[in-house]
């Protein structure tokens, strides 16, 4: 067991956002089994304790938007260390063990981004080796697979926007964002082996098929995410992904989709 120097065990919490879910089942399906923050958007406000594993404090509230969520968690988390997930994970059993594990093994880490079990089609990354994220790979992990110490965030003063992800106005992007004002901060990012969880296949919240308001918003992302490189690296995106992406768009007409998101974000 890791310890503070004060001799209290390090504690670890899950950050989880929900929409219309009953939490005491979520809970058992996710496999939660130490402190958490259950954030469910719903039709109302409300508040209550179940103790499980360990106590999850659960909030009800009627807005929607995956990064106010998180920053809701977020707000009310007092756990050590706090890891974010999603209602469609299902994390192991030794979770706890294997993410307590891995800052111990990694002492200079502000933030762990560990593997979870997705389908082929949906993956977007897998850990081989323990090593730094930078501005050069930070762009490939979800929300799920990070992990953080909590002092680390509030010390760097670092949130989730409200612009993008689910039920936002914009499209996913939000993880992204959330590590790159990370980096800005300076805080020290790894990726980790250690697979903690998986995912159970469901609809997406989101994701509706490559078409225009995919790569509008994809180009708004962009220009936050990279500034002035933002259409040279859109094109970039684009012609790596051609394949999959532009079977009923085409190259070109996609690009100008996200220019036209570029140009949206920078406001003419």
């Amino acid at each position: 067991m890791i310890r503070k120097k004060t001799g209290r065990a390090v504690k670890l919490e899950v950050l989880v956002s929900a929409v219309e879910k009953d939490a005491a089942q979520l809970i058992s399906q996710m496999n939660i089994n130490t402190d958490a923050v259950l954030v469910n958007q719903c039709g109302r406000y409300d508040y209550e304790t179940i103790v499980a594993g360990g106590k999850v404090k659960c909030f009800s509230m009627p807005e929607r938007g995956v990064g106010l969520s998180r920053n809701t968690a977020l707000l009310h988390a007092s756990g050590d260390v706090v890891l974010f997930s999603d209602e469609d994970i299902t994390l192991t059993e030794d979770y706890k063990e294997k993410i307590l594990e891995a800052y111990k093994e990694t002492p200079d880490a502000d933030i762990i981004l560990f593997n979870v079990q997705v389908a082929p089609a949906r993956r977007t990354y897998w850990n081989r080796e323990i090593h730094r994220v930078s501005w050069r790979n930070y762009g490939r992990y979800p929300a799920y697979s990070i992990s953080a110490k909590l002092s680390a965030l509030r010390r760097a003063n670092v949130h989730y926007s409200l612009l993008f992800g689910g039920g936002a106005k914009y499209s996913n992007g939000e993880d992204s964002l959330f590590l790159r004002d990370c980096l800005k901060a300076k805080l020290r990012i790894y990726a980790h082996t250690t697979c903690i969880g998986r995912e159970r296949e469901r609809e997406s919240t989101w994701f509706s098929g490559y078409h225009e308001k995919f790569f509008h918003d994809r180009g708004v992302l962009y220009h936050y995410l990279y500034g002035r490189l933002a259409k040279p690296l859109c094109l970039r995106f684009l012609w790596t992904h051609r394949k999959t992406m532009c079977r009923e768009i085409s190259v070109w007409q996609a690009f100008r989709f996200m220019c036209q998101g570029v140009r949206e974000a920078r406001g003419r």
